[in-house]
């Protein structure tokens, strides 16, 4: 009998060890961290979207925690280049151990640092990126929010071109990867309207000169151009065609879908179209709830919030809500287990909903149109599925 008691006194010692096991979880904390471009060309929108981040992260430990725990959030800057995410995911993964990895921003940035988190059983949580490799090829790791630019494209460009009357599509796009999801989402929607490429051109990523290119899409009588760029280059290439008094439709993704094209571009940019995921946040907004929401952010942070802030603020949002449905048991496995049921409702920034499952991991392919008229983001269009 009394040989017993160490054994069953071994086993009570050692439950605490094993829980202890789960890395960025404590009974009073959960670490999560992310990678953002805080110094390289995209440094804009990675503080935008830490702010957002941190606003939320905030905002529950001011009000209380999950299960007793508060969130703390740790960011480090990749500079938009994948050799320096690799280093900041060793950093959080290895050094600062962290829960989760959230809100990464860029396609190659996530896809240099998704390994190092995967070898740790780290989940890489709702990536700022529309690229399909977010959630493709299916891993029980990997969760993505975004529309693809793929799917935007092809869902669009239908009902834009029938509105619009449209007799000859034509796309400019950049020579990467991100430009080639555009042009095939354009080639997938033409061949579901029996319709023909009037025209394709390309530039390679960091032009600054599209009068090339704008020259031979007027060449070939365009009514509708789909813009396979993101911020400089849509600017660029509309100036160009405003110049040359070429007035095609123009219809871009959510890259582009950002209150810089209006600040940086001016008047010549009204008219142009996006698809896009999330409203941009204006302050004097019709909805209450964003006023207030982007009144407070402007106080934290001392500057207007963008939509890449309400990406950040949403995706802590989702995983505060997906933490607290896992229960007080925190651990990846048990997680995972949870976000392969969640749902999540549309919000105030009018998103459209999602729902994950065992063999789904983007939550919505759903996204919609907006214009640019007068210098400020409309939205003309419901959401298409």
């Amino acid at each position: 009998m009394h040989a017993r008691i160490p054994l069953v006194l071994a086993a009570a010692l050692a439950l605490p060890a094993a829980w202890a096991q789960q890395q960025g979880v404590s009974k009073t904390e959960v670490l999560i961290g992310t990678i953002q471009d805080m110094s390289g060309p995209l440094a804009g929108y990675g503080k935008q979207a830490r702010n957002g981040m941190l606003l939320r992260v905030e905002e529950l430990n001011e009000q209380g925690a999950v299960h007793g725990r508060k969130l703390k959030l740790l960011a480090e800057d990749s500079g938009y280049d994948p050799k320096r995410a690799v280093l900041a995911a060793q950093k959080l993964v290895n050094q600062d151990k962290v829960f989760i990895v959230a809100g990464h921003l860029g396609t190659a940035q996530n896809l240099a640092a998704m390994p190092v988190q995967f070898d740790k059983n780290i989940v890489n949580f709702m990536p700022i990126t529309a690229a399909r490799e977010m959630y493709e090829p299916l891993h029980k790791l990997k969760y993505s929010f975004a529309s693809t630019y793929y799917d935007q494209v092809r869902m669009a460009l239908p009902g834009l071109a029938k509105e619009k009357g449209a007799k000859k599509i034509c796309t400019i796009y950049q020579d990467d990867d991100f430009g080639l999801e555009v042009q095939r989402g354009a080639e997938a929607a033409l061949k579901e309207m029996n319709m023909e490429l009037g025209e394709k051109t390309s530039f390679k990523r960091g032009a600054t000169d599209f009068s090339s290119q704008v020259a031979r899409l007027k060449a070939a009588n365009c009514d509708l151009v789909v813009l396979g760029t993101i911020i400089r280059e849509t600017i660029g290439t509309i100036a160009e065609a405003r110049k040359t008094g070429f007035s095609p439709t123009f219809f871009a993704s959510s890259a582009a879908y950002t209150d810089l094209i209006h600040k940086l571009g001016g008047k010549p940019m009204d008219g142009l179209y996006a698809t896009m995921t999330v409203l941009h946040p204006y302050l004097d907004e019709a909805s209450q709830p964003v006023r207030f929401w982007a009144n407070k952010y402007k106080t934290r942070f001392n500057e207007d919030p963008t939509v890449f802030s309400v990406y950040g603020y949403s995706i802590i949002d989702q995983l505060i809500q997906a933490l607290q449905k896992t229960g007080p048991n925190l651990t990846t496995d048990n997680f995972v287990k949870t976000m392969d049921t969640m749902r999540y409702e549309p919000d105030m920034f009018g998103s459209a909903g999602s729902s994950y499952s065992p063999t789904k991991h983007l939550g919505s392919t759903a996204s919609r149109l907006s214009q640019l008229q007068d210098g400020r983001w409309k939205v003309v269009s419901d959401y298409v599925k």
